[in-house]
């Protein structure tokens, strides 16, 4: 069975995605092998999600201010 994922988990995805295309572009080509290539997949997961949710938090804080108004 087709595992189903959330839109914020393809959004997610899509973001570790791009920053990866982006970081691994710029590494010069000394520098290219699959163990540089591997930490800067795992990097761009993680800063994807840390960014997510310290954005989700501040919104999610934000409205409640305004709720509270």
């Amino acid at each position: 069975m087709d595992k189903q994922i959330t839109v914020l988990e393809q959004i997610i995805a899509d973001v570790a995605t791009d920053l990866y295309n982006k970081w691994s572009a710029a590494v010069p080509e000394s520098e290219r092998n699959e163990m540089a290539f591997r930490a800067l997949a795992t990097n761009a997961k993680e800063t994807t999600l840390f960014v997510v949710q310290h954005f989700m938090d501040k919104f999610n804080a934000a409205a409640e201010e305004l709720k509270n108004k």
